[in-house]
């Protein structure tokens, strides 16, 4: 934690357009978007996590409104003061940096796909749709992580280890925005024995590219998704009007973006949203650790009955969370949103 109070981060209002929703990855609304402009005069919100769990309770009850509207009103914010430390995120990057060296793509294949229990996997792609190097690992409820280069994985348990206090806390603090108490999310998600998955993502991999997408147009599975980055440039994300906005993180800081499970325990009060990376306009490297954090893969997720009503009825099915990552054809650790599948 940080050793002094900061200061709450606050931001002119934001008015979402009711009648577009951006946050499906249905292809007629995902196509339009490589024509949609990137909006400059938008501001990502920032939440200070310290604040969230201030002594001083009026600081605290503000914090708590104002994540309470940023998930209501974006979906997504970068999140400061978390308490990870520089030098946790300067081992990771080393450790990823050392990973991807381009003279050791061979030894890198033995961890290519080999069938849907993988725990570990790596692959290259390059085509007009899609253009990294990624390593996917499962980061909890067991860790597994290559062992060389030596200190990868030292360093990338040391910041999952904390990571997971953050999402934890996150939990605690979105409840009580909502409006529950504090262990609401945890119990719903079962987020103890939590699924997640973290992609280590190099732009551009190790070759020329082959188009200009790194990442096509996506929403993620589960609470949350965490991502860290060594240089801004490339990583874009739609807001509730349609707004394509670039993701251009303060130091150290982590971006947050809601999943698709915590849309479907609120039953579409908060949303997740579509992102993408665009590899075109990157002058040097980029690193980057996106986690997904996910419920239990038993936890059966559906509509919280707190937010069905006759004029709200359930707009997505119940399923556990293993069903929901099936429901899309894809292997567990290829995590890939299955929210349209699900949605009635």
């Amino acid at each position: 934690m940080a050793e002094t109070a900061p200061v709450l981060v606050n931001h002119r209002p934001f008015e979402p357009n009711p009648i577009l929703s951006l946050h499906s990855t249905d292809s007629s609304i995902i196509k339009p978007h490589d024509s949609i402009a990137v909006v400059d005069d938008v501001e990502i919100p920032t939440v200070d996590y310290f604040m969230l769990f201030s002594d001083d309770l009026d600081e605290r009850s503000k914090a708590l409104e104002y994540i309470g509207h940023v998930c209501k009103d974006f979906g997504f914010f970068y999140l400061v003061n978390h308490g990870i430390s520089d030098s946790v995120f300067e081992g990771v990057f080393k450790g990823i940096s050392d990973f991807f060296n381009p003279t050791e793509i061979e030894s890198r294949k033995q961890y290519e796909k080999k069938n849907p229990t993988d725990r570990i996997r790596w692959g290259l792609r390059s085509s007009p749709g899609e253009n990294r190097e990624y390593l996917k690992i499962i980061a909890h409820p067991q860790y597994h992580c290559p062992t060389k280069p030596a200190g990868f994985s030292e360093s990338m348990e040391e910041y999952f280890k904390g990571l997971r206090e953050v999402v934890q806390g996150l939990g605690k603090a979105v409840s009580k925005a909502l409006g529950f108490e504090e262990c609401y999310i945890e119990k719903a998600f079962k987020l103890g024995t939590g699924f997640d998955v973290s992609a280590m993502n190099l732009y551009p991999p190790n070759f020329r590219s082959k188009g200009s997408i790194g990442v096509p147009d996506h929403t993620d599975p589960g609470f949350l998704v965490s991502l860290i980055q060594d240089v801004n440039g490339g990583l874009q994300v739609f807001s509730n009007d349609g707004n394509c906005l670039n993701v251009n993180m303060p130091t150290n800081a982590i971006f947050i973006n809601l999943g698709d499970h915590l849309e479907i325990l609120t039953n579409g009060k908060y949303k997740s949203h579509v992102h993408r990376v665009v590899v075109d306009n990157n002058k040097v490297k980029r690193i980057s650790v996106a986690t997904l954090h996910g419920p239990s893969l038993d936890a059966f997720v559906s509509p919280a009955p707190e937010f069905v009503d006759d004029s709200h009825p359930p707009a997505y099915r119940g399923l556990t969370y293993k069903q929901s990552l099936q429901a899309h054809g894809s292997d567990e650790i290829d995590v890939q949103s299955s929210i349209e599948q699900i949605r009635l």
